[in-house]
């Protein structure tokens, strides 16, 4: 194990100190970070403090860094399909029902297998399990996800992440019919209080914020486009519930009686846009909702249900 030690400067103090671990270790993620302190892996003065603690001048702060972990997530031949690619990024649009990087329990079938199966150079920010990803969508959302190929491009597009500055667009159908042409939903997600499967609106949570905007109404149902500010676990299906609009199919935020036999709710990223980390030229690339959602559409627009 590595151990680095770091003192508060000026201009430092009152510093969370997840936030002052991240400035000392550039290359390491925030979750990366507090994931150390939650496991005591760091000491200020000698003390075990959490992520929240603000640092003040002159103290003394000690990280203990683990072993590096032997990669054991293995390449897979899974197909992906693959919008754009260079010795930087790869562009990807991910299909309905496949989990973005394993996780405890899920190893095998998820999008770091098969890319890891195209590609082998991956940036290593996010450790082992989930080499080169810099943002997620749902396991059944579909639509594009940017990967970075090494740490220098993740690191930048992990800061357009941060300065809101990355177009995110997404495609949902929800429930009922929205009376609003556009709306704005700005309200706190954090773990829900009793259930800790899901997400919800709670006070003192992490400020998210999703525009929306109405393309198209039917008898009981709106298809609407959705832009992200922030980017919080769930945030469309927990936002578009809370206004009492929950995406159709969403086994977790949705109506529990659902009119469709589906795999999951009808969300889809089409757009994504970014600042190319090496070339600084802007990229955009736009994808088509996926048959079964289109389907979907069609019968609603038929009135057949």
């Amino acid at each position: 194990m590595e151990t680095r030690e770091f003192s508060v400067c000026s201009g430092e103090e009152k510093m969370r100190l997840d936030m002052f671990l991240c400035k000392h270790l550039p290359h390491k993620s925030r979750s990366y970070v507090q994931n150390l302190i939650e496991n005591k892996r760091v000491k200020v003065n000698k003390k075990i403090k959490k992520s929240s603690y603000k640092v003040n001048c002159e103290d003394n702060v000690i990280v203990t860094l683990p072993d590096p972990v032997e990669m054991n997530i293995k390449g897979e031949d899974i197909p992906i399909d693959i919008l754009y690619e260079d010795t930087d990024i790869i562009v990807v649009n991910k299909p309905q029902g496949m989990i973005v990087h394993p996780a405890s329990g899920v190893y095998t079938g998820t999008l770091v297998n098969a890319l890891l199966n195209h590609c082998s150079d991956l940036s290593g920010i996010n450790g082992v399990m989930r080499p080169g990803i810099v943002h997620r969508i749902d396991k059944d959302t579909s639509g594009i996800l940017v990967v970075a190929k090494n740490d220098n491009a993740h690191n930048k597009l992990a800061q357009q992440l941060k300065d809101h500055s990355m177009t995110r667009e997404y495609i949902a159908l929800v429930e009922g019919v929205l009376k609003e042409d556009n709306g704005i939903v700005d309200k706190p997600i954090a773990r829900h209080p009793r259930d800790k499967v899901k997400m919800a609106v709670v006070h003192g949570g992490k400020r998210a914020v999703t525009h929306y905007e109405v393309i198209k109404r039917f008898k009981s149902n709106t298809l609407i486009k959705c832009v992200l500010e922030t980017g919080r676990t769930h945030q469309i299906r927990v936002h578009m519930a809370y206004i009492g609009h929950p995406l159709v199919g969403d086994p977790v935020y949705g109506y529990k009686k659902q009119r469709f036999r589906l795999d999951g709710q009808l969300l889809h990223a089409r757009k994504l846009g970014f600042v190319h980390p090496s070339t600084g030229r802007y990229m955009e690339f736009e994808t088509e909702i996926p048959d079964y959602f289109k389907k979907i559409i069609d019968i609603i627009d038929k009135g057949h249900v």
